[in-house]
């Protein structure tokens, strides 16, 4: 092998969408974190532990009235942003460093001291939250 000498197309999967089951009892809203529970089903993201984050719902699947898996939601990984926790604020000296899942739509600086699952690897911060990039397979 050798290394690049010019530019060169490289290909790219354009599909970052992935299509997951969804945990019963689950409201899944568009653009909030999806996370797969222990149970290997996509649900909202809350503090807990065990939990992995997936990237964000697509569009919204209320499956509060049916079992495990008895609705599908596509996910889609990428870098999106998110509110910065207040009690626990993510700021410019954490890009690159892993950030933490306190909710479906906020992120925070540390575990919380065991507490809480990874969201993503923080990529930026600005006035409006902190950009996280997601995806479980990096």
């Amino acid at each position: 092998m050798v290394a690049a000498t010019q530019n060169r197309n490289t290909p790219t999967r354009a599909d970052r969408r992935r299509s997951h089951p969804v945990a019963a009892s689950a409201l899944c809203y568009a653009g909030a974190i999806a996370v797969m529970n222990a149970s290997g089903y996509a649900a909202p993201a809350t503090t807990a532990t065990g939990l992995t984050a997936l990237g964000v719902f697509h569009a919204q699947v209320d499956n509060t009235n049916g079992a495990d898996g008895d609705e599908i939601v596509e996910i889609e990984r990428g870098c999106f942003r998110f509110a910065n926790d207040g009690g626990d604020p993510i700021d410019r000296t954490l890009i690159g460093t892993t950030c933490y899942l306190v909710d479906d739509q906020t992120v925070a600086a540390t575990d919380g001291t065991g507490t809480r699952s990874a969201a993503g690897t923080v990529d930026d911060i600005d006035d409006a939250g902190v950009w996280v990039r997601i995806d479980p397979t990096a």
